[in-house]
């Protein structure tokens, strides 16, 4: 037998799969919130081996050959986003949840792997703020936004750029991805101005301008990007930028294919008390109707406003998916049924 030699890049060093179990492989999952009612092959051939006559030798699928055959189904997907930018925005419950922050991690070393360029844009919140409450210093909010003053700003800094950032870099790192870990700082990646609102609100910045030049050989070299939303204005102050305007700007300035806000709910509701009435796809005049006839509010209005604007800067897709569920990323971009609400231009 003649063996092939290989050359692999130290990045996929080990995918992040888990060993496979016959229960593993339920044709109809049932937290899969299906864009498309279009049956899986693997269906199909559970179908067919349920139907061969007795009389036939017994078909048997082994672990192995489940495995190749869901790699199999992701190859169109994996085709279609390879050499891609997505970015991805991570908060909510994939954060506190060790269980999901591993899904995640492991999803971005996956498709890191398999040739696609994530990009990680991350906030902190609940970490800010225990360790404000260490310091005796109560957070305030104003209008859902963290009221930042001086010592807030230290705190916000010190927290996202030195502590959650680092240990999401690890924790790739430890996943067998190789990941560079950045704040809007670095190289200018982002400047900021104080917001309108600035009297109440002190050191919450927007962003004024991207320069991404930083990420790009960054994203060449196959690393990935992990970056705090921390930004300095042209003098040099430091301001706190909301997470998902953050990764708004970066996924239009990278010119990315999808930018992927990770959130606490399902996704878009026709009916905000229905679970149910989940919108799986829908366009720029779609959803800005549903904001005029207040079925999107709340703090899902700036989400749905940075994926708008995204869009209309060139992103090609943006998607508010559920954090909650088990590898939602994957289930978002290699597979037909999604993992949210995809929003096109």
């Amino acid at each position: 037998m003649v063996v092939a030699q290989t050359t692999t890049t130290p990045l996929c060093g080990r995918l992040p799969f888990r060993s496979l179990h016959k229960d593993d492989f339920n044709p109809n999952p049932s937290f899969l919130p299906a864009r498309s009612t279009r049956p899986s092959s693997l269906a199909a051939a559970a179908a067919s081996i349920t139907t061969v006559p007795a009389s036939s030798l017994p078909v048997v699928q082994s672990p192995a050959q489940a495995r190749v055959d869901i790699l199999s189904e992701s190859l169109p997907f994996i085709q279609r986003f390879r050499g891609k930018t997505i970015v991805v925005k991570y908060g909510g419950a994939a954060m506190k949840s060790a269980t999901l922050q591993s899904s995640v991690i492991n999803d971005l070393v996956l498709l890191s792997c398999v040739g696609l360029r994530p990009v990680l844009v991350h906030g902190g919140g609940p970490e800010i703020n225990s360790w404000l409450l260490r310091l005796g210093h109560e957070p305030q909010f104003h209008n859902g936004l963290r009221v930042t003053d001086a010592l807030t700003m230290e705190v916000v800094e010190m927290v996202l750029v030195g502590k959650v950032n680092k240990s999401l870099v690890s924790l790739i790192n430890s996943a067998g991805g190789t990941a560079v870990g950045l704040c809007g700082k670095d190289a200018r990646l982002l400047t900021a101005r104080p917001t309108p609102d600035a009297a109440a609100l002190g050191f919450v910045g927007e962003v004024a301008r991207v320069d991404p030049g930083i990420l790009r050989p960054v994203l060449a070299d196959g690393h990935i990007p992990v970056i705090a939303s921390v930004a300095a204005d042209e003098n040099g102050q430091s301001y706190n930028v909301n997470a998902d305007t953050a990764a708004g700007e970066i996924a239009a300035a990278m010119g990315a294919e999808k930018l992927i806000l990770l959130t606490d709910v399902a996704g878009i509701l026709e009916d905000r008390n229905d679970p149910n009435s989940l919108v799986k796809e829908i366009d720029i005049s779609g959803i800005r109707k549903m904001v005029m006839e207040k079925k999107v509010a709340g703090g899902m209005i700036p989400k749905v406003n940075c994926c708008v604007r995204s869009l209309a800067q060139g992103v090609r897709t943006a998607s508010i998916i559920d954090g909650r569920v088990p590898h939602s990323l994957l289930l978002e971009i290699l597979t037909d049924e999604g993992a949210g609400t995809m929003i096109t231009g």
